[in-house]
């Protein structure tokens, strides 16, 4: 079903995609959605008449974006090697130093939007970088300590 493909999805975004993340459950994550997609295209069945309003085909449509946007944002979270706003890259703690334990920036390497040019599959996409300029602010590590 349509919900199956759209739980399973949740699930791999939660586990691998969310709040705390590294390299490997990335990676592992953006093959896992790339399979669950292929199966999505092969097997769902959407019930419903072709005659009449049909949320059930809706909402599969909406999955069907799901799946390719969760695999571009493992992409795109695997690219960024840096803890950023709310997300904690694991490899990115500072190891000592006063700021020991804390998530670590990379301002040098990724002070920039990220914007995805797509080519028909999600892995295919290229990343096109705006740089950030900070005229007014300086940045700064941040610390909770």
């Amino acid at each position: 079903s349509v919900d199956y493909y759209h739980k399973r999805l949740g699930k791999i975004m939660w586990d691998k995609c969310g709040m705390s993340r590294n390299a490997e459950g990335l990676k592992e994550a953006a093959k896992e959605i790339k399979e669950l997609r292929e199966s999505f295209w092969k097997e769902v069945n959407v019930p419903g008449a072709a005659n009449e309003m049909n949320p059930e085909l809706e909402k599969a449509g909406r999955v069907a974006d799901f799946l390719e946007l969760g695999e571009l944002f493992a992409k795109d979270a695997l690219v960024r090697e840096e803890s950023c706003g709310g997300h904690f890259r694991e490899e990115s703690v500072e190891i000592g130093g006063e700021q020991a334990g804390e998530a670590k920036r990379n301002d040098a390497e990724f002070a920039f939007v990220s914007a995805w040019e797509y080519k028909g599959e999600p892995g295919d996409a290229v990343l096109h970088k705006e740089q950030l300029e900070f005229n007014e602010i300086e940045l700064k590590q941040r610390s909770y300590k």
